[in-house]
């Protein structure tokens, strides 16, 4: 699932982000949201949110639970 989506993202969900320096690469960090930084309900390139960890970048793709 993609992170267009406002309504399915939240805090505690394991995503694959792309941060901002990685964009040209497309390289995806891994890590649980601790908080939702778009207020809007939908952005095309990805619900921006920050990791438990720190790190800010917008939501690439969810990871689905087994």
């Amino acid at each position: 699932m993609n992170g267009q989506n406002r309504s399915d993202i939240y805090p505690g969900l394991e995503v694959d982000i792309i941060l901002k320096k990685d964009q040209r690469s497309g390289t995806l960090t891994r890590g649980f949201v601790k908080r939702l930084l778009t207020s809007s309900a939908y952005h095309s390139r990805g619900i921006k949110v920050q990791l438990e960890d720190g790190q800010v970048g917008r939501v690439a793709w969810i990871v689905e639970e087994d």
